[in-house]
């Protein structure tokens, strides 16, 4: 008897089953079909239904002799799925800053690296005054000079974007990190863990500014849900860390094996400590570490020092977009979106992203006993709070459209096509044509704001006789500024008031507002700006 060792369609239709949920299967009837319809007697077949590379099941069955010929097809994935595959992977993993930091922590050499702007000497004297001030042993070795040198020289530019995040972070870290009687320097630990990303996601499922294991995360107090991830939260999971690296250091006496075993486990640690014989200085336990736990003490010392010592190395720091004493909160009262938000109190939405980290679909939900808010820059505050009533009444009737079939909600004789063009971006494409920047997700089946440069996006447009290249012409009077005297700004492109505000000491939005008699947060390229009085 002819025995032929195939695996069915059954498998792959399982392992879909597991993975997806059975509704999203289409054809389920022409599935079943081709796995049983064709079953008939003639000869045998051994079947392997394989899950996660896995034996599930053997069993001997009759199938028609036909199906060998799928043996001599090339099979080709489904080109929707394979692409919402490679958009997810994208989001997952598409922080180049994170990841590179992450490997260079996990591979880090300790060769001599050849940088004469430092010399052994000024290391040696920077390194001293910095361990006089630091409960952390600063003192100079080989390794660290290797990683220090390696880091001005190779990682400038990365080191140069951290400064500026820094400026907006720090200072609740510093706060958290204080209420707890941590030293004030554990803020670099931050950028070692995850290159200041709140949204940063390792390949073991660590998520946030720190880092947290969802159970060690849960243990804090960080709640993960549908809609939020309280680990991406900067202040809560600021405090998390602070009460957890408080405990650790209640354990072990010592600030560098506290941020070892925050990184690898206590376990991890005590074990080190038994294998070297009894040493409890870092240095003399690291070769009995994890690999990455032993590059992480000088990956943290080196950030330490380069940010200590950014001036004297000529680090040029560009001003941050955001300070964070310059932001406040709201407690919301009903369900909302960042994208209604957006629109109603005139706020971008990459901005209102950045500083609600922790919503992982864009939606503040509103939970009785939840305490969720929503961060917003302090000029925005008194427009949401001045109007909220009619903002939640807006939101209102636009959660009661949900239910309307998709053929009452958009009409394809508007719809349109529009090409990324360089520059762009979602939020930036969504307010060219009226819409949202979760309707554009929705419409093109987007699960990340990355947009590709010719990249083609199907939109509904709210007016569809308006397109990108036709602009309606005004009949109102164009105002006249007059300019005389006047410090001037030439509006380029990703400009906004805020952005425009930074590059002048002093300056608030509502004085360029003022100045150039606009009521509104929308520029165009090229207008020039009354910038003093």
């Amino acid at each position: 008897m002819n025995y032929k060792h195939i695996t069915l369609t059954i498998g792959i239709l399982l392992c879909a089953l597991v993975s997806f949920g059975q509704d999203s299967i289409p054809n389920k009837k022409e599935i079943k079909r081709l796995t049983e319809a064709d079953f008939v007697e003639g000869e045998t077949y051994v079947v392997d239904t394989i899950i996660d590379g896995k034996n599930f099941f053997k069993k001997s069955i009759n199938i028609k002799p036909q199906i060998d010929s799928i043996q001599n097809q090339k099979l080709k994935d489904h080109p929707l799925a394979a692409e919402i595959d490679e958009k997810w992977l994208e989001e997952l993993y598409s922080n180049v800053l994170f990841d590179s930091i992450y490997e260079s922590v996990t591979n880090l050499k300790y060769d001599p690296v050849d940088y004469p702007e430092l010399t052994t000497d000024t290391l040696k004297a920077r390194l001293k005054r910095l361990n006089a001030r630091t409960p952390f042993n600063v003192e100079y070795n080989e390794s660290l000079e290797s990683v220090i040198k390696s880091y001005l020289k190779h990682r400038r530019h990365s080191m140069s974007r951290l400064m500026s995040l820094s400026h907006y972070y720090f200072p609740l870290f510093e706060e958290s990190l204080d209420n707890n009687d941590i030293p004030l320097e554990v803020k670099y630990l931050a950028i070692v863990e995850s290159a200041l990303k709140p949204k940063a996601r390792s390949r073991v499922g660590a998520t946030g500014l720190w880092q947290f294991m969802y159970g060690t995360g849960k243990e804090y107090g960080l709640n993960v849900s549908s809609y939020v991830d309280e680990r991406s939260d900067p202040i809560k999971s600021s405090k998390a860390a602070s009460e957890y690296l408080a405990r650790l250091y209640r354990i072990f006496g010592d600030w560098d094996l506290a941020l070892a075993a925050y990184n690898s486990g206590p376990g991890n640690v005590s074990k080190a400590i038994r294998r070297s014989g009894g040493y409890k200085n870092y240095w003399n336990i690291r070769k009995h570490l994890p690999r990455e736990t032993a590059g992480y003490l000088p990956a943290f010392l080196a950030t330490m020092y380069i940010f200590e010592y950014a001036e004297e190395h000529g680090f040029k720091v560009q001003p941050p977009q955001y300070h964070y004493v310059e932001t406040d909160t709201i407690h919301v009262k009903q369900m909302i979106s960042l994208d209604q938000v957006s629109e109603l109190v005139e706020v971008p939405i990459e901005e209102l992203q950045f500083l609600n980290p922790s919503y992982k679909l864009d939606i503040i939900p509103y939970v009785k006993g939840e305490d969720y808010t929503l961060r917003l820059p302090r000029e925005a505050i008194g427009r949401f709070v001045t109007n909220e009533t009619e903002i939640y009444a807006h939101v209102t009737a636009e959660m009661n459209k949900r239910e309307k079939p998709l053929p009452q909600l958009f009409d394809a004789k508007s719809k349109t096509t529009y090409r990324v063009r360089s520059g762009d971006y979602l939020g930036k494409v969504a307010r060219k044509f009226g819409v949202r920047v979760s309707q554009l997700k929705q419409w093109n089946g987007l699960r990340s704001n990355n947009l590709k440069i010719g990249q083609r996006l199907t939109i509904y447009p709210r007016n569809p006789n308006t397109s990108s290249s036709n602009k309606v012409s005004s009949t109102k009077p164009k105002k006249v500024i007059n300019t005389a005297g006047k410090s001037t700004y030439k509006v380029r492109e990703g400009d906004s008031l805020w952005s425009i505000s930074q590059k002048f000491p002093g300056i608030s939005v509502q004085n360029i507002k003022e100045w150039n008699d606009i009521s509104s947060n929308k520029l165009k390229i090229g207008m020039t700006l009354v910038v003093s009085k």
